[in-house]
């Protein structure tokens, strides 16, 4: 097991650190009056900031409910009706649960990492560095929480001291510019104040590196410059070049940090399914940890390959059924667009298809439930499946694989980038050890790729560079002479296919001003059910969208409480 993860499951049964209220207004049960006596509990306390990730409101489950709706993947399965709770379906509202509780979430996280850094001079006795490291750390992780707040909320509560008492907390919200300029003060100044390099990490993504930092910092400026289009409104001089500039600058000292791409595109999330850290190469750069299957009283589980995975039968009750015949309960709530399946078709991308959109279907010969035999391939995958990752390490084997004899007409799909077969013996039905991934080295490369063709009016001798390094491990031909718009678009797709249910996408969309347009773009196709059986149902209805959802809604449970708070977000 990680040891990051061990000491995440060893804080989890030994305290509760805060409450899930707004800035932590009701008090924590743990208080600075009676920890930081020592480097030991500085760490665990640093490890209770870093928890806030694995949250099950957080990367733990309902982040796949918030963020997972955009023009490549939608809510689905066969007679489902739409998802209740978060933005996936597009249907929330002021009061919705998930969205609380994300909102609270962060603010948890922000003042944990507010109490550490007020507190943490109080200990002695640190070795050399460790101090500065964790320091860094922490600002780190505030920085980040502020910058999905500022990502999904726009404009929000900021505040850099923990909270002392429950009474007068209204505080009113901060223009999301100066929250930016906050965080990536913070976080590159984390980089070169504290932050170990991932090499002397090891290159084991759990806890954070200069590597993190920059290729984060690249994210946000990237993002920021972005902001013009939701608010509707001319582009300054910053957003037109100066922030590419910046962001083409942190990724490539990632680039200089020891990272590559691993050989094979399934190998990283293999890993991740197999409760490994880059095994091939040192491709992924930071993860939320996950750890378990639910048999213990310190759990530390999430959701990944469960709420987003290849549906398989439920055999968590039965012991003897083991090994291909148990690949794991997935209720494979997320499936492609058929955008996505065109795009992969349409550039010859088979590597990246074949894992990242399921190519077949687990199938059962004794009938429901009682273990898995074979496997239903789409006509003319199985042998290019098995040419590709089919006989890979921890890989599922079938004497009986079978293949359909027409072609498919549905272009709608379950992913199947997260697969629970790589997990151990014997796997809960409902949860699952796989780390989420957020940030890969592959996602760096395409970052400069973008930033060097918006800074510098087309695209650069390291822009096609980095693109050709991401495209030949997809066995995709290599591009030359193109203009800025069709560099741009290039870009626009190899993100598509290359990190298409990582999370990205919907910010991705709306940092390019095209969330709504690519949204509504597919209405009518969902609606006439050409090559998406489930679209005339409900989902056709997930993509008609309007601007409103360019932000979350600042929740009513925190109006209600904050009278600073006088406006919600447009439109809701």
């Amino acid at each position: 097991m990680k040891a990051l993860k061990i000491t995440i499951i060893a804080l989890l049964a030994g305290f509760s650190m805060a409450s899930c209220d707004f800035l932590d207004k009701e008090p924590t049960k743990l208080t600075p009056e009676n920890y930081f006596n020592t480097p030991a509990e500085a760490n665990s306390f640093l490890t209770g900031v870093y928890a806030i990730l694995s949250q099950p409101t957080f990367y733990g489950g309902d982040y796949m409910y918030l963020v997972a709706g955009d023009d490549l993947s939608h809510y689905g399965g066969s007679g489902r009706g739409p998802a209740s709770t978060g933005l996936i379906c597009n249907n929330a509202t002021t009061s919705d649960n998930a969205v609380t509780a994300f909102w609270y979430a962060l603010y948890s996280g922000i003042n944990r990492a507010n109490m550490f850094l007020e507190n943490i001079d109080k200990v002695t006795g640190f070795d050399s560095g460790v101090k500065e490291q964790y320091i860094a750390e922490a600002r780190f992780l505030r920085a980040f929480y502020y910058f999905n707040l500022v990502e999904c909320w726009g404009d929000v509560p900021f505040k850099t001291v923990s909270t002392q008492s429950v009474t007068n907390l209204n505080i009113p919200r901060t223009d999301k510019q100066e929250i930016y300029d906050f965080i990536v003060s913070e976080m590159a100044d984390a980089a070169e104040t504290g932050l170990k390099s991932a090499a002397d990490l090891a290159y084991k993504p759990g806890r954070i590196s200069q590597s993190t930092a920059w290729g984060i910092l690249a994210r946000v400026y990237l993002f920021r410059a972005g902001e013009h289009y939701r608010e509707d409104r001319n582009a300054t001089q910053a957003e037109k070049k100066d922030y590419f500039e910046r962001a083409s600058f942190y990724a490539q000292k990632v680039m200089t940090a020891g990272h590559k791409l691993a050989a094979n595109y399934w190998d990283p999330f293999i890993d991740m399914c197999s409760d490994k850290y880059n095994t091939t190469a040192n491709e992924s750069i930071w993860e939320a940890e996950f750890a378990g299957n639910n048999t213990s009283d310190t759990q530390a589980e999430g959701r990944i390959g469960n709420i987003i995975g290849l549906a398989g039968p439920d055999m968590s009750s039965k012991s003897d059924v083991v090994g291909s015949k148990d690949p794991g309960y997935a209720y494979a709530f997320i499936y492609s667009t058929p955008k996505l399946y065109n795009l992969y078709v349409n550039n010859g991308d088979t590597k990246r298809f074949n894992w990242s959109i399921a190519p077949f279907e687990y199938k059962e010969a004794g009938g429901k439930n009682t273990g898995v035999t074979h496997r239903e391939f789409e006509q003319g995958k199985l042998a290019e499946v098995m040419s590709q990752y089919g006989q890979e390490r921890g890989t599922y084997q079938y004497a009986g694989d079978t293949e359909k004899t027409t072609a498919t007409k549905n272009y709608s799909r379950m992913c199947g980038k997260y697969r629970r077969e790589y997990e151990a013996d014997k796997k809960d039905k409902n949860y699952t050890a796989i780390n989420f991934p957020i940030l890969r080295y592959a996602d760096v490369l395409l970052m400069i790729a973008e930033a060097e063709n918006e800074a510098n009016d087309g695209p650069t001798a390291l822009a096609y560079q980095c693109l050709k390094e991401v495209r030949d491990r997809a066995g995709l031909s290599e591009l030359s002479d193109m203009t800025q718009a069709e560099f741009r678009q290039t870009v626009k797709d190899e993100r598509a296919m290359e990190l298409c249910f990582e999370y990205t996408r919907r910010f991705d969309l709306i940092r390019w001003g095209e969330y709504v347009k690519n949204m509504r773009a597919l209405v009518t196709e969902a609606q006439s059910g050409n090559n998406w059986t489930q679209g005339p149902t409900n989902v056709y209805t997930y993509f008609n969208i309007s601007s409103t959802y360019n932000y979350f809604p600042i929740p009513d449970a925190e109006m209600s409480v904050n009278k600073d708070i006088t406006q919600n977000n447009p439109g809701w």
